[in-house]
């Protein structure tokens, strides 16, 4: 039987599409991103915790719509029929994430009974929130996904994703306790600014950040924020590393008449600096970093991080059999079939939570 699993990121750029097969390990047999129209993202994008719930319902509505055509239209590419399909693992789009909170919640929309109905596949969803009933985090989920596809037994490696968000996981080679949790900015504060400024969805090949100079002070400006000296388990999102943090420090610091692309090349060098900042703090004597995520894909990121980590080989899970674009969506196919086997798929020391849980909602097709 496969699992098909499915995310949208904080980029919101796609909705990441994976069919995958488990044997020993993860073998992903087809993989398609399917764009999110821009006016739908944009629309998500300014949801917050003031946004009309009417207006809310109808984009969790329409998004479950639109995960349930990506679902259909892989099938179909892939010949495969629904009735071998086990469940669908749907993360949904995230337009609220609040750890930290005395109520603390995620909330993902893109509703898994039309995705349900529409395939005529169980579907599991709603991940996060039992974790945080637990005490947790609720993310980051993928570290025990992680565990399970790319721990050696030789080698002490460290998974980086890149994304909107970047966290990190690391995988110990004497099976000792695996750590994971965010360590920032990723891509999405560079999505954001470029398309503030330039009008385009993100900086490809980071070749307008590269036409800028990073500038030092307001660097250190943005690294003493103090998320970044938060001791794990930690995890964040855009409600916190958004345009409206970055322009809190530029208009408090007298910044606001730098160069854009000044200002591009900085959040660059942001990102690649608290990632391998935390992964000196913790992981230093580790191997090799496996990068996934679309920051695999940036070569300035790629750049950034092997001269900030001189003494530790930098590739992607490419080399580990998974390009770096799927891992994510994998992620989700693994946990809805962590959910149908009922074993837990979170790791308490990654996420905070008081123990391991059962993750999902299942929504049955049957």
């Amino acid at each position: 039987m496969y699992y098909i699993g499915l995310m949208s990121g904080t980029s919101m750029d796609a909705i990441d599409t994976a069919l995958v097969e488990f044997d020993d390990k993860a073998k992903l047999k087809l993989y398609r991103e399917y764009p999110i129209d821009n006016s739908l993202r944009h629309q998500v994008r300014l949801i917050n915790e003031k946004s009309d719930l009417g207006h809310i319902a109808d984009l969790d509505h329409e998004l479950g719509h639109l995960f349930a055509k990506a679902v259909n239209d892989l099938l179909k590419e892939g010949d495969i029929p629904s009735d071998e399909v086990a469940a669908i693992g749907s993360h949904g789009q995230t337009i609220l994430h609040k750890p930290d909170s005395t109520h603390k919640t995620s909330i993902q929309i893109s509703d898994p009974n039309i995705i349900c109905a529409e395939t005529n596949i169980t579907t599991v969803a709603d991940f996060r929130r039992m974790d945080m009933a637990y005490g947790g985090q609720g993310a980051p989920l993928a570290s025990a996904f992680h565990q399970y596809q790319f721990q050696q037994n030789n080698a002490s490696i460290i998974i980086l994703n890149i994304g909107g968000i970047a966290n990190i996981t690391l995988l110990p080679k004497d099976n000792s306790k695996v750590i994971g949790f965010d360590t920032g900015p990723g891509n999405g504060l560079l999505d954001d600014w470029i398309q503030k400024n330039e009008d385009k969805e993100y900086d490809k090949d980071s070749e307008w950040a590269r036409s800028g100079k990073e500038n030092n002070e307001l660097l250190d400006q943005l690294l003493s924020d103090n998320y970044f000296s938060l001791t794990p388990p930690k995890s964040t999102g855009r409600e916190y590393f958004n345009l409206a943090w970055l322009n809190g420090y530029l208009s408090n610091n007298n910044f606001l008449e730098l160069a854009a692309e000044d200002i591009q090349a900085t959040l660059v060098k942001l990102s690649a600096i608290t990632i391998c900042n935390a992964i000196k703090e913790v992981a230093s004597e580790y191997n090799e970093v496996l990068l996934c995520g679309g920051g695999a894909y940036n070569p300035f990121f790629l750049e950034s991080i092997q001269s900030l980590l001189p003494n530790i080989k930098v590739s992607t899970t490419a080399d580990y059999g998974l390009t770096p674009d799927c891992i994510e969506a994998v992620t989700f196919a693994w946990l809805a079939k962590q959910r149908l086997d009922n074993k837990p798929a979170n790791i308490p020391e990654v996420t905070g939570a008081n123990r391991k849980v059962l993750l999902g909602g299942i929504y049955s097709a049957s």
